[in-house]
């Protein structure tokens, strides 16, 4: 690539800023509430911001709450004592005590039914619960990190969502971008993946051909960081050679998005020049005249964005 380190530091810059707040507050205790589209690795940034904790020795306890019925909300949850009810035949550990000294992860939190948001209100400000079928008041200590792709203030103005419990959430919120308005993470995330699936599946010789790597950049991506994992898993069950290229990626069966991604106009401009750069094989006064620029205006370009011409 044509594109120096300086030239790509504002995109490192915004790539990393995210990351930057999650270190920061990691070592806390402060709630945190990640919110963002489905399949953006919000679930993979909880298990970070653990890892990077007080409590990183302790376990990490994920629950999707919006896989949990209402009528089982306080089993999974506090927990049960046999008996409790009808079909308790055993003791059942709740989610708090199994992440106790650790970290509970509840994804798909606006999911809770408005019924059960008292109950999970009282623990997080008082930290005190009962198992059911239990009159001992236990103690909660763990770490709260929650996620939701839904539109939490919405729900609030709809009554669906407390918004008691949603400030007790969200000490800390912090919005995890899209891929669409992370361009210049696709081709790094999709090598990334090429390369732990290539592992997983003993394929480790496999890489992207440019023209692979310019269709990813064109998809826009509805499922995100997820549907980008999914998708070169796939890539590497039926490489049938070691250089993948644009229809090894199946692609054309899904939508390809034929605008460009939103960004500044001096990202684009340099994509441009980079990419222009590329095709005339780094011969500069042929790149400029490829993109209506005199060879001074495509020197200043150059200069201005930390191009390096090899």
């Amino acid at each position: 690539s044509t594109l120096s380190s300086s030239s790509a530091a504002s995109d490192v810059y915004k790539r990393q800023k995210l990351l930057r707040q999650i270190d920061s507050v990691a070592a806390t205790d402060a709630s945190i509430l990640l919110t963002g589209d489905n399949g953006t690795g919000k679930s993979h940034l909880a298990q970070r911001i653990h890892q990077q904790s007080n409590r990183a020795n302790d376990a990490f306890i994920s629950v999707n709450m919006g896989a949990i019925s209402e009528s089982l909300f306080e089993s999974e949850i506090f927990g049960h004592k046999k008996g409790a009810f009808t079909d308790a035949k055993e003791n059942r550990i709740g989610r708090f005590e199994l992440a106790k000294h650790g970290t509970l992860f509840l994804d798909e939190i606006a999911n809770i039914p408005h019924s059960q948001q008292a109950k999970l209100l009282r623990v997080l400000e008082s930290g005190e619960y009962e198992v059911l079928g239990s009159s001992r008041t236990k103690h909660a200590d763990s770490r709260v990190i929650s996620a939701t792709n839904g539109d939490i203030s919405q729900l609030i103005s709809n009554g669906a969502f407390r918004e008691d419990l949603y400030f007790r959430l969200n000490t800390i919120e912090l919005r995890v971008p899209s891929l669409k308005e992370r361009f210049q993470d696709i081709a790094p995330l999709a090598k990334h993946f090429l390369a732990q699936h290539g592992k997983k599946y003993q394929r480790e010789e496999l890489s992207l051909t440019p023209s692979a790597l310019k269709s990813l950049e064109a998809y826009h991506w509805p499922g995100n960081v997820r549907e980008m994992s999914h998708l070169m898993e796939r890539a590497v069950l039926l490489a049938q050679g070691s250089n993948l290229e644009q229809e090894d990626l199946h692609l054309s069966t899904l939508k390809q998005n034929n605008s460009l991604p939103i960004m500044t106009l001096e990202q684009a401009e340099q994509i441009l020049i980079e990419q222009a750069l590329e095709l005339n094989h780094n011969n500069v006064p042929k790149a400029a005249t490829m993109l209506g620029l005199t060879k001074s205006s495509m020197y200043r370009r150059l200069e201005k964005y930390g191009i390096k011409v090899q």
